[in-house]
């Protein structure tokens, strides 16, 4: 396994991963997420110019995408508030449903934190829907513990 920048060839495998991923959303909450993608093609040919937004890419020995990691840089200068610190962001970490428990999810992880420490980042955050257990039991493992907790009460 090797993890890499993705690259445009890999956009058809990330629009499958989007898919699995989304449709994890929706049982979970589908009062919340429709069946669908959170990008299109055109969104993701956009994105993969953008270097404010890295995406990694974890590919087989016949580099097919097996799994990815879509990370956002942020930074709040002069806020007055919250300090400057810059922070990696993971936006979104999938791994094909099929590739599971193959250690996947934890080398993206990996590489998504030494990209946050060769950038000069503080911290690397994400969000983790409630309903999704074993992504809660996997970023655990790897370290992570609760910054924020976001709460609702459906009306």
């Amino acid at each position: 396994m090797t993890v890499r920048r993705a690259e445009i060839k890999d956009i058809p495998r990330m629009m499958d991963l989007l898919s699995q991923v989304d449709l994890v959303h929706h049982r979970g909450r589908p009062d919340l997420f429709r069946i669908g993608t959170k990008y299109s093609q055109e969104e993701l040919e956009t994105l993969l110019s953008d270097e404010n937004r890295p995406i990694l890419a974890a590919t087989d020995e016949n580099d097919v995408m097996q799994g990815y990691c879509f990370c956002i840089y942020q930074q709040h200068l002069n806020d007055p508030i919250l300090t400057d610190i810059k922070t990696l962001y993971i936006d979104d970490l999938c791994v094909d449903e099929n590739q599971r428990g193959k250690k996947i999810g934890k080398r993206l992880y990996e590489a998504a934190l030494e990209l946050a420490k060769d950038t000069g980042c503080y911290n690397v955050t994400l969000n983790v829907w409630s309903c999704n257990e074993s992504a809660m039991r996997f970023y655990e493992s790897c370290g992570l513990t609760p910054q924020k907790v976001g709460m609702e009460k459906i009306l």
